[in-house]
């Protein structure tokens, strides 16, 4: 069988070293499973673990099926894109089905269609009245873009990502909507080609991005005008460039060793202490993805402080397994300067490109204020400084205090502690339509429920809870890398929630850190499948308990679809999907 467990690239090498004796503190240590690294000058596996090999199917598998080798070695060269494609391909159909429905601009996309329409028209966001929204349904093509400026709190980015679909297909639902789907589709299709580099295993890649297709809280946000979609597509591809430049300085590190007479690559302190690892491409455009982030909402600034420390720490472990007897000044001294400036600057520089349409007109909000503040005070300290600048700065500083000073009650906000259980999702849209009705069946008995729900599909997030547990376990016991990226992507995006608890915040904020609650679900079925070297009991108890799990996330999926899409049902099946009473 394929193997699919974390441990696979972790088997011991025939000339493996001894291993030292480990400390008292390791002693205590190995109860909660914790490894110690082998000792001595030579590394086990060096050239396996600096670029670890892909697990292949096992030669049994193509034996029982009756393919023969060179169809076997065909198909998995072309499983490696045709799985994730195929999984996309669904997640696609699933996001773009009648994607229209409900006709209707449900919840913020109040705010962010209007604000894109005028974006993408005139280059900055306008004051639109307070009742166009039934205007707009009823016909678009009358309505014009309001010419005096509007006050918006968050960046562009998403606004113009937004417009593009407008632009494309019209100033309605299906318009406003379908960008975001798009990006909601390429999602899925990036998270099953990060899980496989990831987990250098294609079935572990495309079980991630298929539990991502599946989740209800990333449905629906693909299928809605909100910003957060759109900024968790760019996490997640700044992820996955990161994670690509961590290969390629890993083969450039490989590649520099010495080979011994065995064939064996040897660990080499100079080597590993002195070697430029030259350009990286892929690190820039994290850099770039980044600041398309933080120019979407601004939480990606903690994503960019996250992912910067990561892609450092991740040069610290590869020069450490090359041989370096100083990693950390190796790195001082080769690395994090470059690491800085391919990530902050770049970020930097294309977060104010974002603003390009509200720079080059003179009518956005608080375009003028630093022309305004000149005549009013004849200049102040830092009058230097050009007047867009000025006046971009100071339009942050208000954003910021808006922000900061949120804290009107809502019906829907939660706290960032009850996210991860699913404790109070978010209403987008309700109705309640009479048999016969908006496709309330005839014979329903009463009025139908028609609601668009902002709910995790449950089972996978509830089993999120302990795949959590399972990475922190596995990076804090196990050293291993893939639990702690994981486990970034995850905090990353969650944790500097708590620093505003006070605020008014919702659930579907944690869009952007549901690829790696998937991610991290992938790990923990592949650990239930089993290790390598397992009895066929243990891999066949193993899978089997895998598959039911996979396949209760797909039912509670389907059984939730009426709450995802706004399909009318009887009030009674309603309130039996109903499972907590804050979700009510």
């Amino acid at each position: 069988m394929t193997s699919t467990a974390p441990e696979a690239l972790e088997g011991p090498h025939p000339m493996a070293p001894t291993v030292a004796e480990p400390s008292s503190w390791a002693h205590r240590l190995r109860r909660f499973g914790y490894r110690p690294p082998a000792a001595g000058p030579l590394a086990v596996g060096l050239r396996e673990r600096l670029v670890p090999p892909y697990t292949r199917p096992s030669p049994r598998v193509w034996t029982v099926l009756g393919i023969s080798p060179a169809t076997a070695e065909r198909l998995v060269r072309l499983s490696a894109w045709g799985g994730p494609l195929l999984v996309a391909l669904v997640a696609g159909v699933l996001r773009f089905w009648n994607l229209g429905h409900p006709n209707a601009v449900i919840f913020d996309e109040t705010y962010y269609a209007k604000d894109s329409w005028a974006l993408i028209n005139q280059g900055y966001e306008g004051a639109w009245p307070k009742d166009i929204d039934k205007t707009i349904l009823q016909n678009p093509g009358s309505v014009l873009v309001p010419t005096d400026p509007g006050y918006v709190v968050h960046p562009p980015v998403g606004k113009w990502v937004i417009g593009l679909g407008e632009k494309l297909i019209g100033f309605e639902p299906l318009g406003w909507r379908f960008m975001v789907a798009l990006l909601g589709t390429l999602s899925v299709l990036m998270l099953c080609r990060i899980g496989r580099r990831l987990f250098r295993s294609t079935f572990l890649g495309c079980l991630a991005g298929l539990l991502l297709a599946v989740d209800g809280l990333h449905f629906v946000m693909s299928r809605t005008a909100l910003l957060d979609l759109v900024l968790m597509f760019f996490v997640l591809a700044a992820f996955g460039a990161l994670v690509i430049d961590r290969d390629r300085a890993r083969a450039r590190l490989a590649g520099a060793l010495p080979v011994d007479e065995e064939g064996l690559l040897r660990p080499d302190a100079t080597v590993a202490r002195t070697l430029n690892l030259g350009w990286r491409p892929w690190r820039l455009a994290a850099g770039v993805l980044l600041g398309l982030a933080a120019g979407t909402k601004w939480n990606g600034l903690y994503v960019m402080a996250a992912f910067g420390l990561l892609t450092v720490a991740w040069d610290l472990g590869a020069r450490r397994t090359a041989g370096a007897t100083r990693p950390y000044a190796a790195v001082a001294r080769r690395d994090l300067v470059p690491a800085f400036v391919s990530v902050v600057p770049v970020a930097i520089v294309t977060y104010v490109a974002s603003w390009t349409g509200w720079l080059v007109t003179d009518k956005g909000y608080f375009r003028d204020w630093a022309e305004r503040q000149d005549r009013l005070t004849g200049g102040g300290t830092w009058s230097w400084l050009p007047d867009w600048l000025r006046s971009l700065w100071h339009y942050e500083t208000e954003v910021y205090n808006f922000h900061v000073g949120l804290h009107e009650p809502h019906t829907y906000q939660s706290n960032p502690w009850s996210w991860i259980v699913l404790g109070r999702p978010v209403s987008y849209f309700y109705e309640s339509p009479s048999p016969g009705v908006n496709g309330c069946p005839t014979d329903a008995g009463g009025k139908c429920a028609q609601e668009v729900l902002a709910l995790g599909t449950p089972l996978l997030w509830w089993a999120a809870c302990f795949a959590i547990l399972y990475v922190l376990w596995r990076w804090a016991f196990r050293r291993d890398w893939r639990a702690g990226a994981i486990a970034c992507g995850i905090a990353a995006g969650w944790l500097p929630w708590f620093l505003y608890q006070e605020r008014t915040i919702f659930l579907f904020y944690a869009v952007v850190f549901v690829p790696f609650l998937c991610l991290a679900v992938a790990m923990m079925i592949g650990a239930i499948v089993g290790p390598p070297g397992s009895s066929e009991r243990r891999r066949t108890f193993g899978a089997v308990g895998a598959g039911v799990l996979v396949l209760l996330i797909v039912w509670n999926f389907i059984y939730f679809w009426p709450l995802y899409t706004g399909t009318p049902i009887p009030l009674e099946a309603w309130r039996h999907r109903m499972w907590l009473d804050t979700w009510v």
